[in-house]
């Protein structure tokens, strides 16, 4: 990874907070919660996510920068939905969450030398070594890939809504 390349990685992670923020800007109850299938996510349920994730990168960005051989815990996404009530979640505390540990990688990262970017700890999951670059590159794509997810949930949403609405008016 160039110079280059970690501060758009960088920038990209650094506006991922206020995008995610703004598309959930206004949102009810019902479109928070919606879900387009029972084993799919909802909003709410991505939000609470994208908190709880961030967590994870920033204890493994800095088990990659600070330890000598990290290996890095495995999760498993659907169980951490489940188990930790992503679906009872605030959105507005998960945004805020989501932001302040944003933040806070970020400010560590911003001063990440370009000798410390080949760094790496062992995957289990993907049974190799996952460098700091690497981290950095899923840190950025990370949140748009659910800013999508959210923007495909409104939609939905919006779709069987209307649907819903226009049916009663048909019945009637």
């Amino acid at each position: 990874m160039t110079e280059h390349e970690l501060r758009t990685c960088l920038d990209a992670a650094e506006k991922s907070p206020e995008m995610v923020a703004s598309a959930v800007t206004g949102l009810d109850e019902a479109a928070l919660g919606w879900k387009p299938a029972p084993d799919k996510w909802s909003i709410l349920e991505v939000l609470a996510h994208l908190a709880d994730v961030e967590i994870v990168y920033g204890y493994r960005v800095r088990q990659v920068i600070a330890d000598k051989e990290p290996v890095f815990a495995p999760i498993d996404q659907e169980d951490w939905a489940r188990h930790l009530h992503y679906d009872e979640a605030s959105a507005a505390e998960s945004v805020a969450l989501y932001r302040a540990n944003r933040l806070a990688n970020l400010r560590l990262l911003k001063r990440v030398t370009p000798g410390q970017l080949d760094r790496a700890g062992f995957h289990p999951e993907l049974k190799r070594k996952v460098t700091l670059a690497e981290w950095i590159e899923r840190m950025a794509s990370h949140g748009a890939s659910h800013l999508a997810q959210i923007e495909r949930l409104k939609q939905g949403y919006g779709e069987q809504a209307g649907g819903r609405k226009g049916r009663r008016a048909e019945s009637a």
